[in-house]
């Protein structure tokens, strides 16, 4: 949905837009670990309902690894390594 902003983003600011499009959809994905309808199905499937708030909790601190060591790995592409698209020169 905001891949467009944040190619246009990268473009200004002439970072890689590979790389800012990418950490954009791993953002996704790990906002659908913590997605409340996403909690409630998996919740039912296993036979968990009515312990959604359990299961949330679980799975917050996974969620804030996976965002922070990406983030990391993000910033250390772009900016340590100076990771840029070919065509952008």
């Amino acid at each position: 949905m905001f891949s467009q902003f944040q190619f246009e983003v990268a473009q200004t600011l002439t970072i890689s837009t590979t790389a800012v499009i990418a950490l954009q959809a791993v953002g996704a994905a790990a906002g659908n670990m913590i997605a409340i309808h996403n909690v409630v199905a998996a919740s039912a499937t296993v036979g968990l309902l009515g312990r959604e708030g359990l299961t949330l909790r679980k799975t917050i601190i996974p969620t804030f690894y996976y965002l922070v060591v990406t983030g990391l790995i993000g910033l250390a592409l772009v900016y340590g390594f100076h990771f840029t698209d070919a065509l952008m020169n």
